[in-house]
């Protein structure tokens, strides 16, 4: 039998607060909330999980609308199985094509921050072509 856990104690555990996983099931993020005799809710280590993959797709850009259908399948059941997994690899691949474009522009960041850290060592304002070189070309991402 799975140990039943408490919102305080679920907030204790995934590191998120009460608030926000109230507003995450208010939006209906969280399936498989039951209830005690109390009117309480019961969570299990399975919430643990889900919470945060919720968390982990709404830190990468999935919108509130894609993670409801995300969850709406789920409760679905195995039926939904190839739509999930179609999903989850269109989103993996719009974080890839992020990841790409965050990296490209950390690089030209880290080429500016050099640019200013040799003119001010120099005191001389060094050649733009620094600042070229610093731009690395990342390859296209898969459509």
């Amino acid at each position: 039998m799975q140990e039943h856990l408490r919102i305080g104690q679920l907030s204790a555990r995934t590191g998120r607060s009460v608030h926000a996983i109230r507003w995450y099931e208010t939006q209906g993020l969280v399936p498989g909330v039951a209830r005690d005799a109390a009117g309480r809710r019961v969570y299990t280590e399975l919430h643990v999980g889900w919470l945060d993959l919720m968390d982990r797709l709404r830190r990468t850009g999935m919108s509130i609308a894609e993670m409801r259908q995300y969850t709406a399948l789920v409760k679905q059941g195995k039926g939904t199985l190839a739509q999930r997994e179609r999903m989850l690899k269109e989103h993996r691949e719009r974080v890839q094509r992020t990841i790409a474009e965050w990296t490209e522009a950390l690089a030209l960041l880290d080429g500016k921050i050099d640019f200013y850290g040799q003119w001010l060592s120099t005191g001389k304002r060094p050649s733009t072509d620094l600042l070229a070189t610093s731009r690395p070309r990342v390859a296209p991402a898969l459509p």
